[in-house]
């Protein structure tokens, strides 16, 4: 191999010269290149990345604490408020150090001497009629383990000083390192419990995790301080307070908090104050829906010592009743009763005893089933429909063909259906009402009628497809649909026709005359307000508009038709006609209305109950209201449910006038009237 260097000693340092000089200058270069780097990302640090850098420097050092603001009113159509809030003073903490078991054991003895002093001023200045607090409730306000909030947070240590209180605290700063008075709410409801179920109540958000609303909330945590909710935050719960959980609550105020390294809180905070919630204003009568309830509660007892269709019925423990304006879908009551005291959840939980009364009536029979009330045979409160379904299956009968409005029907008291004429359905009492036209079997309440003309003749006409076209017919008029009410949990009914355990032909004839379908007052009395518009099915509402804290409108609610059933004139005429069953609660009733008993049966305890049913609306031409009302094992509707309606329909007349013109004004001329005269 030829040797790199000359054996000539000049020649080879003229070639080492050669090679260090290159290395120099790949040195040199390598260096410039790594400086030229350096220089050039020290530069984007500064001039592109400096600005995004230093606020998340900035947010390093403070954390924003949001202060909840003042919720919203909620008030009824006359101005009265059902919910709302007054201010009181809360005493809070932000710790000052670690006080940690883990990692703080050393300043422990004095947090403990803070909790002493701190109840020392409670026991002595606190309000005396209200429970005292331990030395454990104080401790575990304090939340010296760090198991709820950071060690920036203010702590909620006690809500409601007296005024002694407050002004042992502001006296005594500078004895009491972090502590603060700050001004809050409380949430208080109308004391005559005006629809309680439908006004809804409040818990803390740190009880709602398995509450889907609230997942949107939960996943925008820490986007926007102003939406920041904390976790001891009263939010609402159910009812209008849960659905406008948002336009009731406002906006946060928020400290900006400067903190050390060690996640403390350090130096003088910014406040912004918070933003007060928006007010809603329903459409809730208070003087009828007061009127709706006592009336339920009254006709429950009657029931209990006066015999109906035969017997007393003890069982009967619930009702529910709802009153809607046929033009405007608004809802002047919505009665579930018996109803409680919602002010019972002001401290976001109640004792165990006070539970166990409201368990079973604490939410909305008239829109849920659940939990809303049980009878004495635990039957709920979406009961089948019975007769009261006979108008649209007349409906349904016309308008697919199956028969006319001047077909009769020879109705002997029984009807035989299925292979062999093995089944058999029977009439109320077991009346044999003879020749019948559509209407008549409607007045008459004939279950054979509906059997034979309706349920065998769409199965014949359709098979087993029968059911999806009653399906479509039921959702039309708002039965085992939405009904587009403004609360929460709505129940979409209970569908049996769409159990496949009996046929089709079977399902078809129970259906036609109320047995196999269960639905909630709210959703009878939109299919009420439908037969009244004959076919426009109305979206009821609560809340009429919603206003902000200087009175301003945000947003105004109009009528709105969900959907329109179109059928003949004729056929309209020849079903409302027949809604005309003979009802003694209405005996003197000054207007001509549009209405029909029902009585649908229900297995309980090894024997058939009967649950008390009943719709109507008045006045029959130009109606203006709806109403539907339903007594769980109350007996035969015309006795059980009809005498709640009559007592909604008087009180609304004097209200509101079911001719436009409202009683109670023409009471007050005419005793001025009066009065002049006696002068």
């Amino acid at each position: 191999m030829k040797s790199v260097y000359s054996d000539d000693p000049r020649e080879q340092e003229a070639a080492m010269q050669r090679h260090f000089n290159i290395r120099l200058n790949l040195f040199f270069f390598s260096a410039f290149a790594i400086f030229t780097v350096i220089i050039v990302r020290l530069a984007i640090l500064q001039f592109v990345e400096g600005p995004t850098l230093s606020k998340q420097e900035t947010a390093m050092r403070i954390k924003d604490v949001p202060m909840p603001p003042t919720r919203g009113t909620i008030y009824a159509a006359g101005g009265e408020k059902l919910a709302y809030s007054t201010p009181v003073q809360s005493l809070y903490i932000t710790l000052q150090k670690n006080y940690s078991l883990s990692s703080g054991q050393k300043n422990r003895p004095e947090a403990m001497a803070l909790v002493d002093k701190l109840k020392e001023v409670f026991d002595k200045y606190g309000d005396p009629k209200a429970e005292k607090m331990t030395k454990e409730d104080i401790i575990k306000a304090m939340d010296l383990e760090y198991k709820k909030n950071g060690g920036f947070s203010p702590r909620r240590i006690k809500m409601g000083l007296t005024p002694q209180e407050v002004a042992y605290f502001l006296e005594r700063k500078n004895q009491f390192p972090g502590i603060e008075i700050v001004e809050e709410s409380i949430r208080h409801y109308d004391k005559d419990t005006v629809a309680v179920q439908a006004i809804g109540y409040l818990k803390k958000f740190s009880s709602t995790e398995d509450v889907k609303f609230y997942d949107p909330i939960r996943e925008a945590q820490g986007k926007d301080p102003a939406l920041e909710y904390t976790p001891e935050e009263f939010v609402g719960y159910d009812g209008l307070e849960m659905y406008y959980q948002a336009e009731l609550r406002g906006k946060n105020g928020y400290k900006s908090v400067p903190i050390d390294p060690r996640n403390m809180a350090n130096g003088i905070p910014e406040v912004t104050p918070p933003v007060k919630g928006y007010d809603l204003h329903t459409s809730i009568n208070k003087k009828v829906q007061m009127v709706a309830e006592q009336a339920i509660m009254d006709q429950i007892n009657w029931v209990h010592r006066n015999a109906v269709s035969g017997r007393t019925h003890p069982y009967a423990k619930t009702g529910y009743a709802v009153a809607m304006e046929v033009d405007t879908g608004n809802v002047v009551a919505m009665a579930s009763m018996p109803d409680y005291d919602t002010n019972l959840w002001q401290s976001g939980s109640m004792p165990t005893e006070v539970w166990n009364k409201i368990m079973t009536n604490y939410q909305n029979g008239t829109i849920t089933p659940f939990s809303s009330g049980r009878s004495g045979h635990d039957f709920d409160s979406a009961v089948l429909l019975g007769s009261t379904i006979k108008p649209l299956s007349v409906l349904i009968g016309l308008n697919e063909n199956l028969f006319t409005t001047r077909s009769t029907y020879t109705d002997r008291g029984i009807a035989y259906f299925g292979r062999n004429d093995s089944s058999s359905v029977r009439n109320s009492g077991s009346h044999a009402y003879g020749p019948l036209y559509p209407s008549t079997a409607i007045y008459k309440s004939s279950n054979t009628f509906m059997v034979k003309m309706v349920g065998e003749k769409l199965y014949k006409k359709y098979g087993d497809d029968g059911i999806d076209v009653w399906d479509r017919y039921m959702k039309k008029f708002g039965l085992g649909v939405s009904t587009g009410i403004d609360l929460p949990k709505e129940y979409l009914g209970k569908l049996s026709y769409t159990d496949k355990k009996e046929t089709a032909l079977a399902r078809l004839v129970y259906a036609s005359f109320g047995q196999q379908g269960g639905y909630t007052a709210m959703q009878l009395a939109q299919y009420t307000t439908t037969l009244a518009t004959r076919g426009k099915r109305m979206q009821p509402h609560l809340v009429t508009k919603i206003t902000d804290a200087q009175g301003n409108i945000v947003k105004k609610f109009e009528p709105t038709v969900l959907n329109e059933v179109k059928f003949k004139d004729e056929y309209w005429d020849e079903v409302l006609k027949g809604m005309r069953t003979d009802v003694t609660a209405f005996s003197g009733f000054p207007y001509d209305f549009a209405r029909k008993t029902g009585t649908s049966e229900q297995w309980g305890a090894g024997a058939t109950r009967d649950n008390g049913v009943f719709i109507a609306f008045a006045p029959r031409e130009k109606p203006k209201l709806a109403v539907a009302v339903i007594i769980p094992e109350g007996g035969f509707g015309a006795q059980s449910a009809a005498p709640v309606a009559r007592k909604i329909f008087d009180a609304y007349d004097q209200e509101y006038g079911l001719d436009g013109v409202p009683k109670k004004s023409l009471n007050q001329q005419n005793g001025q009237n009066n009065g002049n005269k006696q002068d």
